[in-house]
């Protein structure tokens, strides 16, 4: 293979396959990206290997499921990309391998593997080649698909702010919206993020630091409960797959004023002690998260003092 978009497309589209069946355990995550990083070994280069920023991108797909109309378009897009029968060849070959991931091929897998593989065979490729591929089936695949979702458009989302990209992502799905602007949204989505990092240091979110994080949003950034609530949660589920510290807090510092962020101490040192006692490595995280804020030690200090020493771990 030599065309890098085709096995970049190609990755795609056997991640909406692994989502065929609604799901993706966290032992098929770990075999797709397997079977990914060999993808770009196959082909006459044998060495081609995608780039951080590539490697971001897919990580996009394997993080949420991969709805009809979003799978519709990743597979027009490789029926694009195809440009020689040995690119359709490696393609159907790589199908068939990734549908055996877990042991099972799900009906919905057969089903889903069968139409891909259809839709590249209803292909031409020798009348792509003869028209540069510039009009006829190309374009008309591209508008009937020219609506469905596409993640890619809010990378940098993803990249720098995980939380606001979930919530996002989350109100699309539901078909829901919060009232409340889009700036505002992204701060509580960082602040979010940051507060669900210190609780979840112990790598587990009690019901008062639970608590604690949606009376923070509800009463210094004056928002509903039912909307604390929803941002608490996503927070948390972010938290668990572990949020980038330097893009999250470089973020959240872009967006607030020095006073918030010293205020915001207060409240990052409210959910450590929320379930009774603020813990070592809790400290340490918001002694980390004061630093990267440019805040003084004097300032991290002053906040933690206002934790009772009964309630502070040494």
């Amino acid at each position: 293979m030599s065309d890098r978009n085709l096995i970049f497309t190609l990755a795609k589209v056997i991640i909406a396959a692994a989502w065929a069946d609604g799901e993706v355990s966290p032992e098929e995550v770990n075999s797709l990206k397997d079977l990914l990083f060999q993808l770009p070994r196959s082909g006459k280069e044998g060495g081609l290997q995608m780039s951080g920023q590539e490697w971001a991108r897919l990580e996009m797909y394997i993080d949420q499921p991969i709805g009809e109309a979003e799978r519709a378009r990743l597979i027009a897009d490789l029926q694009d990309a195809l440009r020689t029968p040995r690119d359709r060849q490696l393609v159907r070959q790589a199908l068939d391998e990734m549908v055996g991931i877990d042991g099972e091929i799900t009906a919905d897998e057969q089903a889903l593997v069968a139409n891909v593989k259809q839709a590249i065979d209803d292909v031409n490729l020798n009348l792509f080649v003869q028209l540069g591929r510039m009009v006829g089936g190309a374009m008309a695949r591209r508008t009937a698909v020219a609506d469905a979702p596409n993640r890619e458009r809010h990378f940098d989302d993803y990249i720098k702010n995980k939380v606001f990209y979930a919530v996002s992502h989350r109100l699309h799905v539901e078909q829901s919206e919060l009232n409340i602007p889009e700036a505002s949204l992204r701060k509580l989505s960082l602040a979010g993020g940051l507060m669900a990092k210190v609780a979840h240091v112990d790598h587990d979110v009690s019901e008062a630091e639970f608590g604690a994080m949606v009376q923070a949003l509800q009463t210094h950034w004056e928002v509903d409960e039912v909307t604390a609530v929803f941002i608490t949660e996503v927070a948390v589920s972010e938290a668990a797959k572990k949020l980038d510290h330097h893009r999250t807090v470089r973020q959240f510092a872009t967006r607030t004023t020095r006073e918030e962020r010293l205020h915001f101490l207060d409240v990052l040192f409210a959910v450590a002690a929320a379930d009774g006692m603020a813990t070592y490595d809790e400290i340490e995280e918001i002694r980390a998260i004061a630093r990267t804020l440019n805040l003084t030690r004097e300032a991290f200090i002053e906040a933690k003092l206002k934790i009772p020493r009964e309630q502070r771990e040494a």
